[in-house]
C-alpha cells in the first residue's frame, strides 16, 4: 500500500490544521496505522494511532488535543490537530501495517516505529508563535 499525507501548512499557534493519509491501491480496513512526527534535530517521535477496529491511542502529551480517525471507505486515515502549539511543529507522517488476521493489539505496541511497514512522504507543519 501507498500512503501520501496532505494537510500541512503554516498555521498560528491556538489554532488547527487537520491532516489526511490518503491509501492507494488496497483497502485499509485490515490496517493499524499511525501518525508520527520528526521536529528538525529530534527523532521521530509517536503522535497517534488507531488500530483496524477503530481503537485509538495518543501519548499523554497530546491527548485532549489530537484526534486521530479513520474512513476506510474513503481509505484514508485523519489527524485532527487543535490548540496547536509551537512545540508542534515538525514533518508529520503516516505509517501503516497491515493486520490480515484482525487480531487485536496492545495499545504500546501501536506507539512503536518497528510495527510500521509503510510509511508515507511526509507533509510539513509549522506553528508560529
Amino acid at each position: 500500500v501507498q500512503l501520501q499525507a496532505s494537510g500541512g501548512g503554516l498555521v498560528q499557534a491556538g489554532g488547527f490544521l487537520r491532516l489526511s493519509c490518503a491509501a492507494s491501491g488496497r483497502t485499509l480496513s485490515g490496517y493499524d496505522m499511525g501518525w508520527f512526527r520528526q521536529a528538525p534535530g529530534k527523532e521521530r517521535e509517536f503522535v497517534a494511532a488507531i488500530s483496524w477496529s477503530g481503537g485509538s491511542t495518543y501519548p499523554d502529551s497530546m491527548k485532549g488535543r489530537f484526534t486521530i480517525s479513520r474512513d476506510n471507505a474513503k481509505k484514508t486515515v485523519y489527524l485532527q490537530m487543535n490548540s496547536l502549539k509551537s512545540e508542534d511543529t515538525a514533518v508529520y507522517y503516516c505509517a501503516a501495517d497491515e493486520n490480515p488476521l484482525r487480531r487485536t493489539v496492545d495499545p504500546e505496541l501501536l506507539k512503536g516505529e518497528k510495527k510500521y511497514t509503510y510509511w508515507g512522504q511526509g507533509t510539513q507543519v509549522t506553528v508560529s508563535s
